[in-house]
């Protein structure tokens, strides 16, 4: 059989009702919001504001932040499109399954657990290492052989393990503690802005968009952008290419409202609940992100500004050193909910792949009390502490993003593909002006991902061709399309050429 086959969207709500592989209904618009807000909120922007500011952009990072949130507004309407019609486990996984075919669904799968484990495993250092930073504030030191950036680094095991304990006991459990982190690291955005506000000079922010100027030397060979290899473009800093370098970088900081989709499954009103919490939450955090730009590039000359630690360094420099300790805090209360969903989505999307036995399904049944699959839980977190604790992330932190990327291309095709092939179904949210906005956000993606470095394409190669051969010598032959199970509902290789 094809394998572009794809699989019927009666037969993957159906697969939902499963007893061995249900997941319960228990989440609610809040709760969705919080949990968007928690993966959103987190490294980017403690660290990546000061370094946006810093070296491409200066007071201007704030129209970045701005251009950054509208590719990403369009990307996250087509999920929420989406996860309103398909309101299943799996995110962009389950919505390519049944638009695109499988083996771009498995690509799709494949995508998104490297964005997400590895997501987890870098946030995870980063958590440990203001853990760190905070102790020192505090009068207490991590002995070298455990600290960050040693062999083995026991603040960032000790963390995903217990995060996966927490997830594997239960969703609702898991957004508890997260709504409580949410609210202490919101709490700490915000005191950044207000506190900052008195220390604002305007004089700081003129020119508001500063002269180009020729970009770093050292981006050659593969660590050369795939983009500026093919067109031979010099790269420049500041002014309006300047502008667009720090919307390529800054869009990470919004990395994580896709996580959002992976819960459909287990909101109690999906068609409603999960565009207000993609759309939601990425609102949220766009406003906070702005207000933060604006507050660190008003305090600072731009070329004065921290790019490792541009919050608490702003407040060290105009002599409010003892914020710093706070600003830690709300850094390790912030970096701690996006590790904790980010597990939480590694095991949906793997638990979707499994219940299509595109992996072996055993790994995804559901335990009867929490209602969640303990075991493949267990698994993905060892495997993310296992790989936060003893790999050197460094330039790897790139592969979330090019994976990220990819699974929004297609998502974003996908879109006017299911309305022309479904139109009757149900759809909770619809995307204006389709196809025309769906397939400018493909466009937009894809010029992001032109934008990383050719190491970065060729890890990215080299993970996509592991991911192949997985599924040709396994997934192709053991999926419930390819064994023809009642309920795999096969509809047949899809017809992609049929959108207008």
């Amino acid at each position: 059989m094809s394998i572009f086959r794809t699989k019927s969207i009666e037969a993957s709500m159906a697969a939902a009702d499963e007893p061995d592989h249900q997941l319960k209904r228990r989440l609610t618009a809040l709760d969705l919001v919080v949990f968007g807000v928690g993966v959103v909120i987190g490294a980017g922007i403690f660290t990546v504001t000061g370094r946006a500011a810093h070296q491409f952009a200066g007071p201007s990072v704030v129209l970045s932040f701005i251009i950054a949130a509208t590719v990403c507004a369009l990307a996250a309407m087509c999920y929420a499109e989406f996860a309103s019609t398909v309101p299943v486990s799996g995110s962009a996984y389950t919505f390519s399954y049944a638009t695109l075919g499988e083996v771009v669904a498995w690509i799709i799968g494949w995508d998104l657990l490297l964005e997400m484990m590895l997501g987890a495993s870098v946030v995870a250092q980063g958590w440990s290492a203001y853990l760190e930073i905070l102790l020192g504030h505090l009068g207490v030191s991590i002995p070298a052989g455990i600290a960050p950036g040693s062999h083995f680094d026991a603040g960032a095991f000790v963390l995903v393990a217990l995060l996966t304990l927490l997830v594997a006991r239960g969703i609702k459990e898991s957004l508890r503690v997260n709504l409580v982190f949410v609210a202490v690291k919101v709490f700490i955005v915000l005191f950044v802005i207000v506190a900052g506000i008195s220390f604002i000079d305007p004089a700081n922010w003129s020119p508001f968009i500063p002269p180009s100027a020729p970009g770093a030397e050292g981006s050659s060979g593969i660590h050369t952008p795939v983009l500026q290899l093919i067109t031979g473009m010099t790269p420049a800093t500041f002014g309006v290419m300047g502008i667009m370098s720090g919307a390529a970088l800054v869009f990470f900081a919004y990395i994580g409202f896709d996580v959002v989709a992976t819960t459909a499954e287990e909101a109690k009103n999906p068609q409603r609940d999960l565009p207000i919490g993609i759309l939601g939450s990425l609102a949220i955090c766009t406003v906070l992100y702005v207000g933060v730009s604006l507050v660190i590039t008003g305090m600072l000359p731009y070329p004065e500004i921290n790019p490792q630690g541009a919050l608490a360094d702003a407040f060290e420099q105009v002599g409010k050193g003892g914020y710093a300790t706070l600003i830690a805090a709300g850094a390790v209360a912030g970096l701690t909910t996006v590790v904790m969903t980010l597990i939480i989505g590694t095991t949906r999307v793997s638990f979707a792949m499994s219940r299509d036995h595109l992996l072996p399904p055993g790994l995804g049944v559901t335990s009867e009390r929490t209602g969640t699959p303990v075991r493949l839980t267990m698994i993905m977190g060892g495997l993310i502490a296992l790989v936060a604790s003893l790999t050197p992330i460094g330039k790897l932190e790139e592969m979330v993003n090019i994976g990220t990327l990819s699974a929004f291309v297609l998502v974003s095709l996908a879109v006017p593909i299911l309305r022309r092939k479904r139109p009757e179904l149900k759809r909770g949210f619809r995307v204006p002006f389709s196809p025309g906005l769906p397939w400018l956000s493909a466009a937009l993606c894809t010029y992001l991902i032109l934008n990383l470095s050719v190491e970065t394409w060729i890890r990215f190669i080299v993970w996509m061709g592991v991911g192949f051969l997985i599924y040709f010598l396994y997934g192709r032959h053991h999926s419930r399309l390819a064994t023809g199970l009642p309920e795999a509902g096969i509809e047949g290789r899809p017809s992609m050429l049929d959108v207008d």
